[in-house]
């Protein structure tokens, strides 16, 4: 690699040898995950009754009274895949007879929480929806809802959007996230911690939402409000290379590097000092009148994390005071499978293998019935050490052309929503550092194109699956009203999202 290409991966803030260790894995791929058979109820995912629940619900408050707890959202990028429907209508010719998407957009849209600030901005302009409408103008009032001459939302990220309309205010994800704080985000001194990863040109806009709603809602609840902000590190970005594996270079004579996928926060999600997280998508929110079930599973799969997380730390501190064996907390509360030779090792054997599969960082996973969703899927996987560890796992990582991996992957009964409680610290009361429990033989290649020429792009291992293939895990059924995530515009006449 010359002395130029050199410099230039130095500004971007990465090693050559990370580079060239990049550049290695586009040669060589990544090896397909060693999935054994799928996590069922009663075989590595948990099922609890609805007393249960009430249980876990009443002991996380008052498991979480001296505790500081955090909600983490990722939260970047703009929305514009969720109206990719809609640009493509204003590239067409008009006619909704051809465009079943948009056409549905159209007769609803009295519907959307956003309707009155569109006709606002049209109305500026010496138009109005309705006005448009009796003219059959629909490019018109699709262009004022999309581009910068109205509502701007075609480059304004999800969590700025208006998602929910109610009596007296509308609200976006942004909003419904600081009322979901509230209910089951609240720990020591009535404080709720929120987290926002953003895009840099996002984040002013975000500061001036929050700074209109916290206030109102710190008055109406009690509680006090942090919110923090981080952006993606353009250290964690990705070489991409041409299909001879050579790097692209763009036509000024740079190197392209690209975002590296959601694995790339968890440089992030390391930097967070709390005794719990709570990740969730920015999309994945409901208007108050469903909140009642998502904050019931909350609290329990918090409560449950808390409880397993005391008795993997006692067990710890047996096995450092030579104490009794930790094998029934592995096995019964991290649902871990020892290697069969297990048995015949000597104690010291033993307690040095408990210790390293005890001390690593726990997260307790929602999951809901596979209903035809994307997203990965909790599988038993094969570990180097002969142990079996539950894995979430994407499509991607799987060897779908072997008849029998396809088989235990189409026997799945579940996915993940990304509902993830996390415990990051360890024992002593230590923050682990989360990037030494990732797998990188997990990232993924994909073939994109610029500028009409061919590359591939490589992303990091998965925030929720490559990212934490070596944390302690625990999955939890939770119904599949708690997953209701909005992925193109339309999703928001769904009646989950309807008031």
């Amino acid at each position: 690699m010359d002395h130029t290409l050199q410099q230039q991966i130095l500004a971007q803030g990465m090693s050559p040898d990370k580079a060239q260790e990049q550049i290695e894995n586009f040669k060589s791929g990544f090896p397909y995950l060693p999935i054994v058979e799928a996590a069922k109820v009663g075989n590595g995912i948990r099922k609890f009754s609805e007393e249960e629940i009430k249980k876990l619900g009443k002991q996380f408050d008052q498991l979480v009274q001296n505790k500081d707890i955090l909600k983490f959202v990722p939260a970047s990028g703009a929305a514009s895949r969720m109206f990719k429907d809609l640009f493509a209508f204003l590239d067409s010719d008009g006619q909704l007879d051809n465009n079943a998407f948009a056409k549905k957009f159209i007769d609803n849209i009295e519907n959307f929480a956003f309707y009155h600030d569109l006709n606002q901005v049209m109305e500026r302009d010496g138009s109005s929806i309705k006005k448009a409408l009796e003219d059959k103008d629909y490019t018109l009032m699709i262009s004022y809802l999309l581009e910068e001459k109205g509502l701007g939302y075609g480059s304004l990220p999800k969590a700025l959007l208006k998602f929910h309309h109610y009596s007296d205010h509308d609200r976006t994800p942004t909003f419904e996230h600081f009322v979901e704080g509230v209910l089951y985000a609240k720990g020591k001194g009535d404080k709720v911690n929120i987290h926002f990863t953003v895009s840099p040109e996002h984040e002013e806009k975000f500061k001036e939402e929050i700074a209109e709603l916290k206030p109102a809602l710190e008055n109406e609840h009690g509680v006090t409000f942090e919110v923090s902000f981080s952006q993606q590190k353009q250290s964690t970005d990705t070489i991409a290379v041409n299909p001879d594996n050579t790097p692209f270079i763009e036509e000024d004579g740079s190197i392209l590097f690209r975002p590296a996928g959601h694995g790339a926060l968890l440089e992030n999600l390391n930097e967070i000092d709390a005794d719990l997280i709570f990740i969730k998508n920015v999309d994945n929110v409901v208007p108050d009148r469903l909140k009642d079930t998502t904050q019931a599973y909350k609290k329990a799969l918090g409560a449950l994390l808390l409880k397993v997380q005391d008795k993997v730390f006692h067990a710890l501190e047996n096995i450092e005071h030579d104490n009794l064996i930790a094998e029934e907390v592995f096995e019964v509360e991290l649902a871990g499978k020892l290697p069969e030779e297990y048995k015949e090792w000597p104690l010291a054997q033993k307690q040095e293998f408990l210790k390293s599969k005890l001390n690593r960082p726990i997260r307790v996973c929602g999951m809901v019935r596979n209903v035809g969703e994307p997203g990965g899927g909790p599988f038993w996987v094969q570990e180097e050490d002969g142990s079996l560890s539950l894995q979430i796992a994407e499509n991607a990582q799987i060897d779908l052309d072997n008849p029998e991996m396809k088989e235990i992957y189409n026997s799945a009964t579940h996915f993940n929503p990304v509902d993830v409680v996390c415990g990051t610290k360890d024992f002593k009361g230590n923050k682990f550092d989360l990037l030494k429990y990732r797998d990188m033989k997990t990232g993924f290649i994909t073939g994109k194109s610029k500028n009409g020429k061919d590359l591939k792009a490589l992303e990091l291992p998965g925030l929720w699956n490559g990212s934490m293939a070596d944390w302690n895990t625990i999955f939890v059924e939770v119904p599949i009203i708690t997953f209701n995530p909005v992925k193109t515009v339309n999703d928001l006449l769904r009646d989950e999202h309807q008031n």
